[in-house]
């Protein structure tokens, strides 16, 4: 395709996204799910476990899809724009994030990190132990050693969906009391965990233990420097940044321009740049630098960048690759471990630490959830060869189910009568 004809094509496919994740949406809302959920499945929905399926053709045109990516074809933009959504919300999740609210109730929100990621970690590495050594499983690709398969499925089994969590919490009133306290500070320590784990897996898989050391040490230089460097002299420029109460342009601009910096560094020494970027939003003064950057971001991220980023992660979902009684034993067994090992390690270790039995099934149901978070890790994975396909499309039947049960489950434990979750709630 020419470039015009790129830009075309991608403006009918922008309307259709869009309205369709909208009318997906709105069925969703009926049922009290939040919108992430329906972005979710409206993204594998238009790829080709079912409008490719029913319609091959009129897909195939919507979609042109080069796998082997040697014409230009929709990956060519829609990759890089759903990268450049993924930074922002990233960047939007570091400046939301607050550490005061971990330390308020440090030792139940460790206890139930500790348990939620111990417990789902084995499980997942178990499973990849299993599954590494079946003969043509194939959910592995050959080059992967058994140890980085162990470690990325086990990390994937610890990821919570953060930021729904966070916001599920917002919405049930819950923020400041003890379940959503310990939730939030359980819910930030494992994803912050389980990006680590992402990351040795990622340096590991790079064959050589220079380019290792220069991945994890150049990501622990970036952090540091973020924290002890740039956060003291944003503080110090932020009157200058910020002129009766709101944030000037150029604020807004030196915002947005770390942010890319901080994506562009991580990427470059072969992390991903959402690392990247939540650094640089964790960075950011908690004032009204934090506040305006949130304003001014998230309504256009949210509503039209992800979107886009959910239909990239449909179209490399083939649901049909899992076509054995093998592979959904498989499926049955990731979907098991994941609920089984989260939910039930949290609510134990909730229990352990003193909550009551109200307040801990919903730290359980809470942290069983995946959301975007799982789907950005196993993207990341795909991307750099460390699952295939079917273990692909496995993971996003999990991400979409445990996503799926998070509202349901938390108003049938805690009894709660209130708000559901609206519809345009973020991921």
């Amino acid at each position: 395709m020419s470039n015009l004809a790129l830009a075309v094509h991608f403006f009918l496919q922008l309307a259709v996204i869009l309205l369709f994740c909208r009318m997906v949406g709105a069925v969703a809302a009926r049922f009290g799910q939040p919108q992430v959920v329906a972005e979710m499945i409206a993204g594998v929905l238009l790829g080709p476990s079912l409008f490719g399926l029913l319609m091959p053709e009129q897909q195939a045109w919507l979609f042109p899809w080069d796998q082997t990516q040697t014409t230009r074809d929709t990956q060519s933009y829609l990759f890089p724009v759903s990268q450049l959504g993924l930074a922002l919300y990233m960047f939007i999740v570091g400046l939301e994030f607050r550490m005061d609210i971990i330390r308020e109730r440090l030792k139940s929100s460790v206890a139930v990190s500790i348990a939620g990621m111990a417990a789902p970690f084995v499980l997942g590495a178990l499973l990849a132990w299993l599954i590494h050594s079946r003969p043509g499983s194939h959910l592995f690709p050959a080059k992967v050693p058994l140890d980085s398969a162990m470690i990325f499925l086990g990390a994937c089994m610890c990821i919570t969906a953060f930021p729904m969590l966070a916001r599920i919490i917002h919405y049930k009133g819950l923020t400041g009391t003890t379940m959503g306290t310990v939730a939030i500070g359980a819910g930030a320590i494992d994803d912050a965990m389980a990006w680590c784990l992402l990351a040795v897996v990622l340096a590991k898989l790079d064959g050589n233990w220079s380019h290792a050391v220069l991945n994890i040490g150049g990501g622990a230089a970036f952090v540091i420097l973020a924290f002890a460097v740039i956060k003291p002299l944003l503080r110090r420029a932020e009157r200058f940044l910020v002129k009766d109460g709101s944030l000037t342009e150029g604020g807004f601009v030196i915002g947005i321009a770390l942010m890319s910096l901080g994506a562009w560094w991580t990427d470059f020494i072969r992390l991903h740049a959402v690392f990247g970027a939540f650094i640089m939003g964790a960075v950011m003064p908690r004032s009204f630098m934090a506040r305006d950057l949130v304003e001014r971001i998230q309504p256009l991220t949210v509503t039209l960048l992800l979107p886009l980023f959910f239909t990239y992660s449909g179209l490399n979902t083939k649901i049909g690759l899992i076509n054995s009684a093998f592979l959904w034993l498989m499926c049955g067994a990731v979907l098991l471990a994941a609920v089984a090992g989260k939910g039930g390690a949290c609510y134990l270790a909730a229990r352990a630490t003193g909550l009551s039995n109200r307040e801990a099934l919903g730290i359980g149901t809470l942290m069983n959830a995946r959301g975007l978070m799982e789907l950005i890790i196993i993207n990341i994975g795909l991307q750099k060869g460390v699952i295939s396909e079917a273990l692909f499309a496995t993971l996003v039947i999990m991400a979409v189910i445990t996503t799926l049960m998070a509202s349901p489950l938390f108003e049938f434990v805690t009894r709660s009568r209130r708000s559901k979750i609206p519809g345009p709630l973020s991921p």
